[in-house]
């Protein structure tokens, strides 16, 4: 209705109330609709969250199966006896000869190495002095020390081998160059390290040299000096001033990353004590022997294995340390292995030196090892 000037009148007070308690229902189910929606989405964040962190965490354990599939099971051994340095002519050439057993050795992934006695000495330590050539039983503790120097990693070697007689050719050696021997700036997801004297914070961990610029702080307290393989973690942080990592087992890197990671060496007071000193719980299941008088290694076929172990004999061969050795029964050495084998048929020379053999033999055997550790998938 139009008041007598022409203007519209306005709407009655009710009616504005009315209006208001509509504006605010529709506000209300507008704040609603949008804390339902703020709701929806929050959860679908959430749930977006957990699924990348499910995925994450499949991922991680794929990678964990990954590496389990690509370790190495297997190991192989090598046992030599000690007086085969005697045969050198001056200390440079027994520091070479051992030089050349460790490169053989590494080449060819041997994971460790057992020096006898064929003289029947008890020796079980690398402690001691050389006391010059020929002196009966100091053969094996000198092949044993070098064979140790060059395993170790080059930033190590000062921690662990003092200057001693036996290692003054050392030096001239050529190097192993093996995979856990590592430069400063190459990049690993393992380094061997030497635990520092060093205080730390309770609940922290030592710290290690790893030879890399940055310390590597463990999740152990251990004893300072000793020899620990570390699984590097990534870095979070560049600007921290130490990374960050966890001890593991030495043998971690074969049997899970399937990398080589150098041999131990284990001295034997006799040929009997390389097999019942065995590291191995199980012990060696695969034996072999190595002799001109053993069969051809061509025509054999190894059968599966866990551990492995090859035999060399020095100058007069596997009998001089089945005739000293006190606990052997026998006389004919092809018993005590499952296979005694001649890994050089038709050789030309009258002899071959236990360096020569090593390598020839490993290189014969290399295949037949390969055939017998095969997985069905790589068939």
């Amino acid at each position: 209705m139009a008041d007598s000037d022409g203007g519209v009148g306005k709407r009655p007070r009710g009616a504005q109330v009315e209006d208001r308690k509509v504006d605010w229902r529709r506000w209300k189910q507008e704040r609603k609709a949008e804390t339902k929606k703020w709701k929806e989405i929050k959860l679908l964040k959430k749930l977006e969250k957990q699924r990348m962190r499910e995925q994450a965490e499949q991922e991680a354990q794929t990678q964990e199966e990954q590496k389990e599939e690509r370790g190495r099971p297997h190991t192989l051994s090598v046992a030599l006896p000690g007086s085969i340095l005697n045969n050198a002519q001056s200390p440079a050439l027994r520091s070479y000869l051992a030089g050349q057993i460790a490169r053989a050795c590494a080449i060819f992934c041997v994971d460790e190495i057992v020096v006898f006695d064929e003289h029947g000495e008890d020796v079980k330590s690398v402690e001691g002095d050389f006391e010059g050539i020929g002196k009966k039983g100091k053969a094996c503790v000198q092949l044993a020390r070098i064979l140790q120097y060059l395993e170790c990693p080059q930033y190590l070697r000062k921690s662990f081998f003092p200057k001693h007689e036996d290692l003054q050719f050392a030096g001239l050696l050529n190097p192993l160059d093996s995979p856990h021997h590592m430069r400063m700036d190459e990049d690993s997801e393992y380094r061997e390290g030497v635990v520092l004297d060093r205080p730390t914070k309770p609940g922290r961990g030592s710290f290690v040299n790893c030879g890399m610029r940055k310390e590597v702080q463990i999740d152990k307290q251990l004893n300072p000096g000793l020899r620990v393989t570390v699984r590097l973690k990534e870095p979070q942080n560049p600007e921290a001033k130490v990374r960050k990592g966890t001890v593991v087992s030495s043998q971690h890197p074969r049997a899970v990353s399937g990398l080589y990671w150098g041999y131990s060496v284990r001295l034997a007071s006799c040929l009997s004590a390389v097999f019942s000193e065995c590291p191995f719980k199980e012990g060696y299941d695969l034996s072999i022997g190595t002799s001109e008088r053993g069969s051809s290694v061509d025509q054999v076929t190894l059968p599966s294995f866990r551990h492995a172990l090859v035999v060399f004999g020095g100058l007069e061969g596997l009998e001089a340390g089945v005739d000293v050795d006190p606990n052997l029964e026998v006389t004919d050495p092809s018993v005590l292995f499952d296979f005694y084998l001649n890994t050089c048929p038709s050789q030309g020379s009258r002899t071959i030196r236990t360096e020569e053999a090593l390598l020839i033999s490993l290189s014969a055997l290399r295949p037949h090892i390969e055939e017998a550790v095969k997985t069905p998938k790589d068939s």
